[in-house]
């Protein structure tokens, strides 16, 4: 199996559209995790991306009758722009069906390099299975972002360039990991020159499709996936990837949005360039490995896969950043409702920093703050900081970790409505459009009183909504049941300690 892979990496055409991508030190975090970290750049690559490389390859392979009447794809981003310029590059018509929860500028993008985008459904499934029908009316080639042979070749020529630029023992190469492509053809070729080198996948915690299926020995289908690294929101690792990652693969790495967050800037502060959440998510990894390995002085290599990331993302990426970097807490204390209460509370923080101090009068005998504190010695010291709040006679909730306190309730502090009796409070994600959060509450507008609502936008393709709805004993399965129908990805939150103690109805 290697060896065909050898051979059709070793002829892939990519070098047409492609860069060889450098690999640079990054020397602030080599400095930091006393190993020396090098990035593959293929951010640089002239679509901000690895994908152009397999997709590519793939074209250049059809033949000339295949070519004159073009090739379909589907993409919401990286592979989208790959196909659009190999089918400027090579003369084919290029069809990207792309879904209408697509950021204009990626959409922008794709007719600016000359393919055609059709915008077709909520999501990536709609869109691809919408991309099938239109290859099999129309003759179209269907070129697939990573289950091809010739794009997973394509993909494995950055393992080539890699061995050929580090001649250096290197301990482990970190690769993120969506449908398979891209470490399925690095590891082919590494692992057939250099099979000493360790080859570790990473993905996000909530889209674990290559961990998931070497845990079960078998590809597995996730009922659903996280969107924040939406360049790896893919629910089911590619057939060929898996059959060539599950041999190949030493382990897989699976790392938080925190994390991630974190490894965006620790690539800005060593390149000045900002990684998307997919992009960053090889050097999240080496992170999360060397916190778990203790070593020093190894060569370890992160696969920087690209660089598109919409602007309006980075305010929510600079928000978890010092969490995931372990430089802040989110704590929920109680303090008694009385002068002097603040004060004391702020003395016992020592000379820490409060990065955030949200407070409502609700109570005449305790009041709950929500507050951002100051790390300097990482986790260690957040126990250590509770242990010592909660001595001196203050309870203290560790919010740290909690996705609900981080995406809403931190903003919403002091919402307590004792008169919202019987609320059931969900959490909600829906697909990002003009009207979308409109027609999400005319969803709702059946009889059912909503008794808290908050919302934000943090700049990706789904918008998400914290909502307390008003239910009577009988009412909740029904409402659940109307849920479901809609389709919506939605968690039940009532029980979670961050809406009880900082918003809870009566």
């Amino acid at each position: 199996m290697s060896r065909r892979y050898i051979e059709e990496i070793l002829r892939a055409r990519v070098y047409d559209v492609a860069r060889e991508s450098p690999l640079e030190e990054a020397e602030r975090l080599s400095d930091r995790l006393r190993n020396n970290i090098l990035l593959k750049r293929e951010d640089e690559q002239q679509v901000f991306s690895f994908k152009l490389r397999g997709a590519y390859n793939k074209i250049y392979s059809l033949d000339e009758e295949a070519r004159k009447r073009g090739v379909v794809a589907a993409s919401a981003g990286n592979h989208a722009q790959g196909v659009a310029l190999a089918g400027r590059e090579l003369g084919v018509p290029a069809t990207i069906v792309m879904p209408t929860t697509t950021p204009a500028i990626k959409v922008d993008t794709v007719r600016r390099l000359g393919g055609k985008a059709v915008l077709f459904g909520d999501s990536y499934d709609e869109a691809n299975e919408h991309a099938l029908i239109l290859a099999e009316e129309t003759g179209l080639s269907f070129i697939h972002p990573f289950d091809d042979p010739k794009v997973i070749a394509g993909q494995g020529t950055i393992g080539m360039e890699l061995l050929r630029q580090h001649a250096d023992p290197i301990e482990a190469i970190f690769v993120p990991v969506g449908g398979g492509g891209l470490i399925a053809g690095i590891a082919a070729y590494v692992k057939h020159v250099r099979p000493d080198i360790r080859i570790i996948g990473v993905e996000p915690e909530d889209a674990p499709t290559l961990h998931a299926a070497m845990q079960a020995g078998r590809r597995v289908k996730l009922k659903q996936v996280g969107l924040f690294a939406d360049g790896v929101a893919v629910r089911q690792i590619g057939k060929e990837t898996f059959r060539v990652a599950k041999d190949l693969v030493d382990e897989v790495v699976l790392v938080n949005t925190d994390q991630i967050c974190a490894a965006i800037k620790d690539i800005y502060d060593d390149t000045r360039s900002v990684a998307e959440p997919a992009g960053a998510l090889a050097v999240a990894g080496i992170k999360h490995y060397l916190s778990a390995h203790e070593m020093q002085g190894r060569d370890l290599v992160a696969i920087l896969s690209g660089a598109n990331i919409n602007f309006d993302r980075l305010r929510h990426v600079a928000e978890r950043t010092e969490i995931g970097e372990q430089r802040e807490a989110l704590l929920a204390v109680q303090i008694p409702e009385k002068p002097g209460s603040f004060l004391r509370f702020c003395r016992l923080l020592g000379k820490r920093s409060i990065t955030e101090f949200n407070y409502r009068y609700a109570d005449q005998r305790e009041a709950q703050v929500f507050c951002g504190v100051e790390l300097r010695e990482g986790a260690d010291e957040k126990e250590r900081l509770i242990a010592h709040l909660t001595k001196k006679g203050y309870p203290v909730v560790d919010m740290t970790d909690n996705e609900t306190a981080k995406l809403h309730i931190r903003y919403m502090v002091g919402g307590h409505a004792p008169q919202a009796v019987n609320e059931r409070v969900y959490r909600f994600m829906f697909p990002e459009r003009p009207g979308a959060l409109q027609d999400f509450l005319s969803g709702l507008s059946r009889g059912w009183n909503i008794s808290l609502f908050h919302y934000r936008n943090h700049g990706a393709a789904y918008g998400r909504v914290l909502v307390g709805i008003q239910l009577e004993s009988g009412e909740r399965k029904a409402f659940e049941s109307y849920m479901q129908g809609l389709g919506y990805a939605y968690t039940e939150e009532t029980d979670n300690p961050a809406y009880r103690l900082f918003a809870s109805g009566g």
